[in-house]
């Protein structure tokens, strides 16, 4: 006998990720959305604006701007790299105990 599980958005939003096209829609647009944010948030905890993170990253102002309005969710891993660095931070792989950090 097949086990259901639950889903924590409950029956009727669970319905809705059934759907393959829906959960295809949805999955996509909820990774622009967290892109968005991480960069808004980067960009407000150091008090960067678009054109002086762009500047310290090495890329347009309007890349920039198309990650944080999510018009843009396809970010080259070197751009991604060169934002978080701008703003003092790394990337870092963990799995259990093993680490990799990554940089531009």
């Amino acid at each position: 006998m097949e086990k259901k599980t639950k889903n924590k958005f409950g029956s009727a939003f669970g319905k809705f990720l059934d759907d393959p096209d829906f959960k295809k829609d949805y999955d996509k647009e909820f990774k622009e959305f967290a892109l968005s944010e991480l960069l808004m948030t980067l960009m407000d905890n150091e008090k960067q604006s678009v054109r002086k993170l762009a500047e310290l990253a090495g890329i347009s102002p309007t890349t920039i701007q198309n990650i944080k309005s999510g018009k843009n969710s396809d970010v080259k891993l070197s751009n991604f790299l060169n934002i978080i660095e701008a703003c003092g931070y790394r990337l870092e792989l963990v799995k259990g105990e093993k680490s990799l950090s990554l940089s531009a």
